[in-house]
């Protein structure tokens, strides 16, 4: 069976979409798969890297949330918001490529939020790292942005075990 994922990545930069596509063609880069790749015929159908709100609005083709700030278009919301906003960008993604699976990534200040779309069930939770994308220096960013990396890629192996095994 063949899943396809798509993404919606802003805090993460493309690179949950980018580390898909590589497990998927067999040479994985950085993260450290647990699934055996002949388990698992996985596709990238679409990484997308969307950090504005016109980028949402128009690629994804729904309304943002208004932000607690906005850096030149680049949406900035706290907690609650990217959580909310991160299952709306998996939703989306998923429904305009026709996905079987959509992540969603975004974060300004607080941890971030992270969602993944899959049947009729998202799983929405956030990275192991508090940063503010409005006062942190580029390390503090880029330490909440590799948890963010991890943790969906963990959460993904999960919901693929248990949702999208062979044989289910």
């Amino acid at each position: 069976m063949l899943i396809r994922i798509a993404t919606a990545e802003c805090f993460t930069h493309g690179k949950i979409a980018t580390e898909i596509h590589a497990f998927s063609r067999g040479y994985p880069l950085s993260f450290n798969w647990r699934l055996v790749n002949s388990r698992y015929q996985l596709s990238l159908i679409a990484g997308l890297f969307i950090p504005t709100l016109s980028g949402v609005n128009t690629v994804l083709g729904c309304a943002p949330l208004n932000p607690v700030a906005n850096l030149h278009d680049i949406k900035v919301y706290d907690q609650d918001q990217d959580l909310i906003m991160a299952e709306i960008m998996a939703k989306s993604v998923k429904r305009i490529t026709g996905a079987d699976i959509g992540i969603g990534t975004t974060a300004g200040i607080g941890k971030g939020g992270i969602a993944i779309s899959y049947h009729d069930k998202c799983v929405k939770f956030s990275s192991e790292c508090d940063a503010n994308l409005l006062f942190d220096s580029y390390p503090v960013i880029q330490k909440r942005q590799q948890s963010g990396i991890i943790k969906t890629l963990e959460m993904l192996e999960k919901i693929l075990e248990q949702e999208f095994s062979p044989g289910i």
